[in-house]
């Protein structure tokens, strides 16, 4: 559903899955989405998301759509009995994240947010590194994402949910939670807005139960270095690019280093298209590596931060709570 670039990354990888077909694609306009078939042999072209949502053929649709249509097109395929990939930003609040959620459950459908750092086997790897204490007692880690997306129209829209938080800073979030965990006790943040009232950058720090202090920071103006490092008393973990791992490197204080390959991948999305697969075949409403509950988690917190810097959507009727 929507046939811009990352459903045309998506659209790759599943044709090179064997677990899955490319059977339709939906789009609001006609020529895009015969365009669409044609390119990556879709069966079926739809000019509107409403058809493609009734299709009882298909099994997952995957929701590329701007963040300001998220709920609205995730609705429409539950409602139509559809289960669901996401793309992240899930949605636009967690608000509207809770009503998706409770509604998937309660028809019991699949439905999960497509945010691939969660699914990628570099991400599992880092844990194990962390549990086995090689660079001892961890105290901080910084995390940094950001490219040159300034002339981006949904970035720069507030009726489209535009930002660096939602498109970049989700990412640098979740890195510090996967991470240190979920046991916050207190977040400070600044950003600065463009001309049309989103942020076009932005620093959180994240202070954890236990003297964790997580120190992010996401552009949508400048490229940043993508990097995370988590720092311990014995040396340090530099994870290169937080958005698709491309290295690990452990640093240790009397300068022995080992590194760690990326193994080869389609495009990286293929680790939350099978997860979704395994899910939706077992009867399951969520995938275990991004669970419901890490998705309201992590809109909440990105909540709480829009909050604090006046940013609130135009559809937004309501104050962020």
């Amino acid at each position: 559903m929507g046939a811009g670039n990352i459903a045309r990354n998506m659209a790759y990888t599943v044709n090179n899955l064997d677990e899955v077909e490319l059977y339709a694609i939906g789009s609001r306009s006609k020529d895009k989405a015969v365009d669409f078939a044609k390119e990556f042999g879709a069966s079926k072209a739809y000019s509107s998301y409403e058809e493609l949502a009734m299709d009882e053929s298909i099994d997952i649709v995957y929701i590329a759509t701007p963040h300001s249509r998220h709920y609205e097109d995730c609705m429409l395929c539950l409602e139509s009995g559809r289960n669901v990939l996401c793309e992240k930003a899930f949605t636009a609040n967690a608000d509207q994240a809770k009503r998706v959620i409770s509604y998937a459950e309660e028809k019991g459908l699949f439905i999960s947010e497509a945010i691939w750092t969660r699914f990628l086997p570099m991400r599992f790897l880092l844990n194990e590194i962390i549990k086995s204490g090689v660079i001892g007692r961890i105290s901080s880690l910084t995390a940094d994402l950001g490219y040159s997306l300034g002339n981006v129209e949904r970035l720069n829209k507030p009726e489209l949910a535009g930002g660096a938080l939602l498109d970049l800073g989700v990412y640098t979030i979740n890195f510090a939670l996967m991470v240190f965990g979920s046991d916050i006790s207190n977040i400070k943040s600044s950003c600065v807005k463009n001309k049309y009232g989103v942020d076009e950058h932005n620093s959180i720090i994240i202070n954890f139960e236990g003297g964790k202090t997580a120190i992010l920071h996401s552009s949508m103006v400048s490229n940043l270095d993508r990097r995370g490092v988590i720092y311990g008393d014995k040396g340090r973990i530099e994870f290169d690019n937080i958005n698709n791992c491309e290295g690990i490197r452990v640093i240790l204080n009397d300068s022995t280093v080992k590194s760690y390959e990326t193994p080869n991948q389609i495009t990286g999305f293929e680790y939350e298209v099978l997860s979704s697969v395994k899910a939706v075949s077992q009867g399951k409403t969520e995938c275990t590596e991004m669970p419901h509950a890490e998705t309201l988690r992590v809109m909440k917190i990105m909540d709480n931060l829009r909050q604090e810097w006046g940013i609130v959507y135009p559809f937004e009727k309501y104050s962020l709570k």
